[in-house]
């Protein structure tokens, strides 16, 4: 039990880290997309494709490794 101590909140780190740059990636994206002609209700109606959809899903998973270790930080 000593060693999820000592590691869980490191992983929680590296975890958030990763989040915060799959968020800021996919903003600057959004960006590129409206300076490049789009308009920001296209952007709701498009589908996601290649990088932008594997920063999408990274995304969502981080979050979820982020909440799930959040909840086991509590119960230990």
């Amino acid at each position: 039990m000593e060693t999820v101590d000592r590691i869980l909140p490191i992983i929680q780190i590296v975890v958030s880290i990763l989040l915060i740059i799959t968020i800021v990636l996919q903003q600057s994206a959004a960006g590129v997309g409206g300076a490049l002609g789009g308009s920001d209700s296209a952007v709701a109606y498009r589908t996601r494709r290649g990088f932008e959809r594997f920063l999408f899903i990274a995304t969502i998973i981080l979050a979820i490794l982020f909440f799930i270790t959040a909840l086991v930080a509590v119960v230990i």
